[in-house]
């Protein structure tokens, strides 16, 4: 009996081998068979649709050369770091892409999250305090009040969407707006007078910046932070809430054909409520870890996060068109934008030039997905 079954397990990974070769030689023999006219248009097709790839490892080779530096482990370390940091706010405005929406209030909402940790975590004797008779409060209790924050401006994104059927970008515009004003007003309070809080309390700092292990090259030691732990965490619960479960089967049905769903069983207000209030958990994560991050909270926290986001998840292959989209990309499509941040600044690139560059990474990446798009139909 055992040699039957081995046997049948042989039988069954050749079969399996098989149609991996039957897969790519048909392919292979699929392609020779084109006319040269079809050749050429395929081949076209494949560049065109990694264009953005092909640009980005062309220019990360071109760094590389030019400043050897840029592939040193500090260096890759402080990627890695950037990307972490920016991750949650990706993860969070991928849903409403999904969707077929977008988020332009999500770096808003991370600053207002991030003054308001801040404002609860600084230190009893910092002589700008924004609550005097404040204590420290406990960590846990300050990331609560932050997520409780993002969720009831993602349910009032997702609300009126859902309800109303207006389009995400009007209704993040005013939400954008909104929030900032609230954030100007929250400043003034007290003697504040809108300044920057700083003074946070080290066991804040320490528990996002702390170090979560070193890396050792020679004589040198480079830090990895901790909320790269926090992000890596997230990204796993993402990547369950999207994959394994029934509300990520119905965001992805929404975002394909909403109509469709409706009839099949779908709530759809609920799933559109649920995808803002899931990314506007994310966005007071973000606003969490940023505030100590940059040691410091100021009106202009979080500003432009929602472009950085944008083109990182259209990078990483999330359709505007609706429907499409892996965690998976949303990671890599961060990570590659903050090598090309951190590669110009290597480069000693103008920092207003970032916003041409973020500017014509959406509009290509988009171009790109519309294609496709096209294509298909």
């Amino acid at each position: 009996m055992k040699t039957a079954f081995q046997n049948q397990r042989k039988d069954l990974m050749s079969e399996n081998n098989a149609k991996k070769s039957t897969g790519l030689s048909g392919r292979f023999a699929a392609f020779s068979a084109l006319s040269g006219k079809d050749k050429a248009r395929t081949i076209s097709d494949l560049l065109f649709n990694n264009a953005m790839f092909i640009i980005i490892f062309i220019a990360v080779i071109y760094i590389a050369i030019k400043v050897p530096a840029f592939l040193s482990v500090p260096s890759i370390v402080n990627i890695i770091s950037l990307t972490a940091a920016k991750l949650p706010i990706a993860l969070g405005i991928g849903g409403a892409i999904v969707l077929t929406g977008t988020d332009i209030s999500a770096g808003r909402a991370v600053g207002l999250t991030a003054c308001i940790a801040g404002s609860l975590l600084q230190v009893a004797t910092y002589p700008n305090k924004l609550f005097p008779n404040l204590g420290v409060m406990p960590l846990w209790v300050v990331l609560l009040a932050v997520i409780a924050v993002g969720a009831v401006l993602g349910f009032i994104n997702g609300f009126f969407v859902a309800k109303f059927k207006l389009h995400p970008f009007i209704v993040t515009l005013s939400t954008q707006l909104i929030t900032f004003g609230l954030i100007l007003m929250y400043l003034k309070i007290g003697t504040n007078n809108g300044q920057t809080l700083s003074g946070l309390d080290a066991s804040y700092t320490n528990f996002i910046k702390g170090t979560l292990f070193t890396i050792r090259v020679g004589n040198s030691e480079t830090a990895v932070p901790k909320y790269v732990l926090y992000a890596v965490i997230l990204t796993a619960i993402m990547w369950v809430i999207w994959n394994k479960t029934k509300f990520g089967k119905n965001m992805f049905a929404v975002g394909s054909n909403e109509e469709a769903a409706n009839v099949s069983g779908v709530n759809v207000f609920w799933t559109i409520v649920g995808v803002f209030i899931l990314a506007g958990v994310m966005y007071g994560i973000t606003g969490f870890i940023e505030g100590a991050r940059i040691a410091s909270c100021s009106a202009n926290t979080g500003l432009n996060y929602e472009s950085d986001a944008i083109a990182a998840c259209v990078i990483g292959g999330v359709s505007f068109v609706g429907g499409t989209g892996k965690i998976s990309g949303i990671v890599l499509g961060v990570f590659l934008l903050q090598i090309i941040f951190a590669g110009l600044n290597f480069l000693s690139v103008d920092a207003n030039m970032l916003y041409v560059i973020k500017g014509l990474i959406i509009l290509i990446a988009c171009a790109i997905d519309m294609r496709k798009y096209l294509a298909r139909k």
